[in-house]
């Protein structure tokens, strides 16, 4: 299996039969990465949103379906940077509920840390707001207000641990945004910009890590 160059883990237990005396293998998935099916794994997909255009990259494993979308904007008109942010929809049509927990985000193999999500029925004083200074407020950014990013549910430093719930035949939706740590992390042209790099990020649904990997060309301007 490592000769093609897969990037998630396989667990591979054999055991031999002593009854017919010949070995038997099972193999089991711990991760599925898009775009690197397997015979034991999930099934990759591209679709476009039929109302924007934009791509959406789907993971399918038997009743479970994983669909991602990626964007980015700029931190304001006063302040350089650049947030990176995904939304995420898991449907389940098993007859159990699923938890689906946070993963992890990384830019050209660095790890990003969540940031802290202000909501505008809570506000930081200047006290606050000095010791946290990596806090996005969705009320203000263009992803979340022109919908492109859900409020449903948002993966945030205070709560990232959290286990969010799908009921059987349903489906949920969970976004989270992250300020990009390179000093240059945009790429423009005559055709716009784009953040340079690939952009990796994954999430738990009971046991299985679904992994996306976007390149930074992929993602869609969703700012102002």
């Amino acid at each position: 299996m490592a000769g093609r160059g897969c990037t998630f883990l396989l667990a591979v237990f054999s055991f031999t039969s002593c009854v017919f005396g010949q070995e038997i293998k099972a193999e089991v998935v711990s991760a599925f990465v898009w775009g690197e099916d397997s015979p034991f794994g999930a099934i990759s997909s591209i679709i476009q949103d039929p109302l924007t255009g934009y791509a959406i990259h789907k993971l399918r494993y038997g009743p479970i379906e994983v669909s991602s979308r990626i964007g980015f904007e700029g931190v304001s008109d006063y302040e350089m940077g650049t947030y990176v942010n995904y939304t995420t929809t898991i449907v389940n049509g098993s007859d159990s509920t699923l938890s689906v927990r946070y993963g992890g985000i990384s830019i050209d193999g660095r790890a990003v840390s969540l940031p802290w999500v202000i909501f505008p029925d809570k506000k930081l004083n200047k006290r606050e707001r000095k010791n946290k200074t990596n806090v996005v407020e969705p009320d203000k950014m263009q992803c979340f207000t022109s919908g492109f990013l859900s409020h449903d549910h948002l993966f945030s430093a205070d709560g990232s641990s959290q286990t969010l719930n799908v009921d059987p035949k349903t489906a949920l939706t969970v976004s989270s945004v992250v300020r990009d740590p390179r000093s240059y992390p945009l790429r423009c042209s005559l055709e716009g910009c784009h953040p340079v790099g690939t952009i990796r990020y994954h999430l738990t649904v009971n046991s299985q890590d679904y992994v996306f990997v976007w390149s930074g060309r992929s993602a869609i301007y969703c700012g102002k």
